[in-house]
């Protein structure tokens, strides 16, 4: 195993321009004649540019029967070693798998080895494509090869090599337990190749490699073929992130730090609008600070990087909204970034690419507002938009005929857009939960885009100004080139189910024993358990210092700490008593209710529309459950419609008057919302809330508390003069050893943990019926070719026969409920399903998914743990259920109210998982396996069925 840190290219060469001996050069001569009988030699004719170092180190290493893992920046050119992999697996007539994460980047690889090789010699496999399959070299999607490993499929015969492109996807926490499955489960006889960006722990990686794989060489390149600029620009000016210096060490540009600290000092709207008064001085100031230091906008950032020739750019913006506005703004502004010319193709483009779409969709797609953004040579880029449409802006783009392009950070994981420059607007992002500050390795994967091999000279980075930004925090996103790779991996029921069918219960165990988490947690015990003997000697010494003359003062130590417990409980038992009574009021609320929210985000006036009481489930949702409490839905006086929850009412709330909901009201209606909320106002803006009364507090009548204060006074240790300074020690000593039990707990509980995990679902799944032992049941070979997140639902509801009887359209809307997950959580309205048999299975389904929640919980299968069944979201039923029933796609996406990217994608899902549905489902008797493939068919039209590849 090596670490190789690379330099630029002819490096190598350089050294052999020196002056060498005769036999010097003699040896040299048989080298190099060596050298031109290697399939290196070959490969190496194939491209009209040299290589660099870190490649020929990693094609000299395949071609010594060598795994390899490469790590390189975004751009340097790892996937040449993959298609190294590709030249040597057909030279030696074996067969090569390239896989990828995403669909997008297995069509554009597919394209890219068809073009060099043929399209005889390449197949492509995703999850709606199957080309040429039984080719030698075949481009899939990760989870593909999976699925053939566990499914011991034919067309592994004859593999000689896997490229495995992005590996560092593994730390994904929803798909990267695949990248291991994999890797685990390949036969040894196959040599994988990884590419990943430049992590932090590539060693660690390669060390993992190397014991599951074999023989592993690490590569690890940090040299940018195109060397990035970083910049920041405010206002009119643009400014260098690092001063031009000597050394390695780079500086923050003292004008810009400069700009910072005036902009710091610089007093804000905020405090104007408080009234404070400003000198003419000051607003003097404030005038000359303005002219400097803004943020620019969007046109005009475009405008600015076309007049310094840093066009084409990437702009990241970390909204699909974000996005759309900013090609608006654009337009709007006149820009024009392409010639009569250019539009002449662009045009002849989009219209070759898009004939195949009917033309009554192309309205309700925004087809002609976004070919006027094309045509000027400006364009939006995000996971809501057709795959047609972000294919062709992707074609456009690599042509030169669109310069510039807004994208949210999904762009920056795969496909192959590279761009001069790279705009981030902000170093924030919301992340689900919360705005949150960018990674470095986010920050790293979204500029590694600037600069494009073969064409710039440099790459450009840059950040625009936002007030209050740090030009140190953004230099050390600059500077950490680096993230560390952790693993994601946790065992699913599928995967279970397949490992003991193939290695018995005890070898799977094994197997996962062999993962990267479990190799990753393992390295960690060892560091743990160092702080665990420093921490004994620190409780040697912390004990001598509390020793007390008079008598034990651990034991009055003891005291003091039940004492301050006893009192600790007591304050929660009267907490747990306040909200009782508060559950108690909150369940008697009723529809018209008004009442005052005493506390959280959402206090003040509000009007009950409903009160979300814990009475089971209805409209299929599963209903609340009861320790959480009442979650009435409630229209505040500032028009907002919002579930609140328990904590919301930490003390009893009263109606304070009634009003009638009209029938007509819509939640979702801003209009609707504003005239309630008047009428809320108007109707009990002038009741003032009650004021809840204090009680007395529980410990001044507890028997214990005085039991022991009194056995603390007679303790020997109570007067002693030091007591207090004993206390301290005592204190920290107690810490101490709460601590060091914590650490060794984390040691037992890293110890074997995806082996104990595997063992609970194990457990679960004998409970079921699904394993006997080391023997897979029906059920259970059923539930091996179900694949997805809510894989033990699917096999329960074919097992259960819930969805027999179901024609297509109602199928397709039922299990649309295992795959869709809504981007933002929305309780404002039950979502809107099919009548009849649909809604009934739909509500079977919930169920279903309640009982198997409830087995998780007793087999202790923690969803928080990335294992264990999400409950089924029913967002996507009616847009299923309508598309399949052949509505058009102005009705469906209305009615869906999501954009046509997201709808298209949730919809091959659908498919996708109806195709394992029809395999799996029984044969003898059933109807689910025939309405499954008829779904498939009338889903599988319009803008659904359209392919990039074929």
């Amino acid at each position: 195993m090596i670490v190789l840190l690379s330099v630029g290219p002819g490096t190598l060469e350089s050294t052999m321009t020196e002056d060498l001996s005769p036999a010097e050069r003699y040896a040299a001569a048989r080298q190099r004649a060596a050298e031109q009988a290697t399939a290196l030699a070959s490969f190496r004719e194939m491209y009209d540019f040299g290589l660099d170092p870190f490649q020929i180190a990693a094609c000299q290493a395949l071609e010594a029967g060598k795994g390899v893992l490469v790590a390189a920046p975004t751009g340097s050119g790892k996937t040449i070693v993959g298609e190294f992999a590709v030249h040597l697996a057909l030279l030696q007539g074996k067969k090569c798998f390239y896989t990828t994460p995403i669909k997008a980047l297995s069509n554009q690889k597919y394209a890219d080895l068809c073009r060099r090789y043929g399209a005889d010699k390449v197949g492509l496999l995703t999850g709606d494509n199957s080309v040429n399959s039984e080719a030698p070299v075949v481009v899939m999607t990760t989870e593909v090869l999976r699925n053939m490993l566990y499914a011991g499929s034919q067309t592994l015969l004859g593999l000689g090599h896997v490229v495995m492109d992005e590996v560092h996807y593994l730390s994904d926490r929803f798909r990267g337990a695949v990248w291991e499955e994999v890797i685990i489960h390949l036969p040894p006889s196959v040599t994988l190749v990884s590419l990943s960006a430049t992590v932090s722990n590539a060693e660690e990686f390669g060390d993992w490699l190397d014991t599951v794989r074999g023989d592993t060489e690490v590569i690890v390149s940090e040299h940018r073929p195109v060397p990035l600029f970083q910049h920041v620009l405010a206002g009119r000016r643009m400014y260098d992130l690092f001063e031009e210096g000597e050394g390695h060490k780079k500086a923050v540009n003292p004008d810009l730090a400069r700009l910072a600290r005036m902009e710091a000092t610089r007093p804000s709207y905020q405090d104007r609008r408080r009234g404070r008064s400003m000198r003419e001085a000051d607003r003097e100031r404030e005038r000359r600070q303005r002219s400097r230091a803004w943020t620019p906008g969007r046109p005009e950032v475009i405008e600015r990087l076309d007049a310094e020739g840093l066009l084409p750019a990437i702009t990241f913006i970390f909204s699909r909204a974000g996005c759309e506005a900013a090609v608006q703004q654009c337009l709007y502004a006149g820009l024009r970034l392409n010639d009569e010319d250019a539009r002449e193709r662009v045009r002849a483009l989009v219209e070759e690419r898009t004939a195949h779409i009917a033309s009554e969709d192309l309205h309700v797609l925004g087809y002609y507002e976004w070919l006027e953004g094309l045509e000027r040579g400006i364009a939006a880029h995000h996971a809501g938009m057709l795959p047609t449409f972000k294919e062709v802006v992707e074609e456009l783009f690599v042509r030169g005929l669109v310069k510039a392009v807004f994208a949210t950070e999904t762009l920056a994981l795969g496909i192959n857009m590279p761009a001069r420059s790279v705009v981030l607007e902000k170093l924030v992002k919301w992340n689900g939960e919360q705005h949150a500050d960018i990674t470095p390795g986010e920050y790293t994967q979204l500029t590694g885009r600037a600069g494009r091999r073969g064409i710039d000279v440099e790459g450009h980075a840059v950040v625009l100004w936002q007030r209050g930004m740090s030009p140190e925090h953004l230099a050390g996103l600059a500077g950490t080139r680096t993230y560390p790779l952790r693993s994601s991996f946790r065992p699913s029921y599928n995967m279970a189910v397949n490992l003991v069918e193939q290695f018995g219960r005890h070898r799977s165990r094994e197997l996962l024993e062999t993962s990267f988490a479990q190799f990753q947690a393992d390295r960690s015990v060892v560091g743990i358990s160092r702080q665990v003997q420093r921490n004994e000697e620190g409780l040697a010494g912390y004990q001598a210092s509390m020793t007390c003359h008079l008598g034990d003062f651990e034991e009055y130590a003891r005291l003091r700490r039940e004492l301050k417990d006893r009192e600790t409980e007591l304050a929660r038992q009267g907490a747990h008593q306040r909200r009782a009574e508060a559950t108690v009021a909150l369940e008697k609320l009723k529809p018209g209710d008004v009442i005052h929210v005493p506390t959280g985000k959402y206090a003040g006036l509000a009007l009950v529309l409903d009160p979300g009481l814990p009475a089971g489930r209805s409209n299929g949702h599963r209903g609340y459950d009861h320790q959480d409490g009442p979650r009435p839905l409630v229209l505040t006086a500032e028009r907002q419609v919002k579930r609140l929850a328990s904590m919301d009412f930490p003390v009893p709330v009263e109606p304070l008057d009634r009003m009638r909901i009209p029938k007509t009201f819509n939640p979702r209606s801003p209009q609707s919302r504003r005239d309630l909320a008047s009428a809320l106002r108007s109707k009990a803006g002038h009741i003032p809330p009650e004021r809840a009364r204090k009680k007395r507090s529980g410990a001044a009548d507890d028997r214990e508390i005085a039991r022991l204060r009194t056995a603390l006074r007679a303790h020997p240790c109570h007067g002693c003069d030091d007591r207090e300074d004993h206390a301290r020690w005592a204190e920290r000593y107690h810490r101490l050893l709460r601590d060091t039990s914590q650490l060794e707990r984390r040691i037992e509980g890293r110890t074997n943990t995806i082996a104990r995990t595997f063992d609970r679902i194990v457990a679960l799944l004998t409970e079921l019926d699904y394993l006997r032992g080391s023997e897979v049941t029906e059920h259970g070979r059923r539930l091996a070719r179900l694949y997805g997140e809510l894989d033990l639902l699917a096999s329960e509801c074919l097992r259960e026969g819930v969805w027999e009887g179901l024609a297509p359209a109602e199928l397709a809307a039922c299990v649309s409920a295992l795959v869709y997950e809504a981007r933002l959580s929305d309780d404002a309205m039950a979502p809107k399903v099919p009548s009849g048999k649909a809604k009934a299975a739909l509500g079977e389904m919930v169920r279903i998914w309640g009982r198997l929640d409830g087995l998780e919980e007793d087999f202790r299968i923690s969803q928080t743990e990335g294992v264990g069944q999400r409950e089924p979201d029913l967002g996507f039923a009616w847009a299923a259920y309508m598309w399949a029933s052949g509505k058009g796609l102005d009705e469906v996406l209305r009615e869906a109210e999501m954009p046509a990217g997201d709808f298209v994608r949730w919809c091959k899902q659908v498919i996708d998982v109806l195709g394992q549905i029809s395999a799996a489902a029984p044969r003898e008797d059933s109807t689910v396996a025939k309405a499954a493939r008829k779904a498939v068919d009338q889903l599988l039209r319009g803008v659904v069925a359209y392919s990039s590849v074929g």
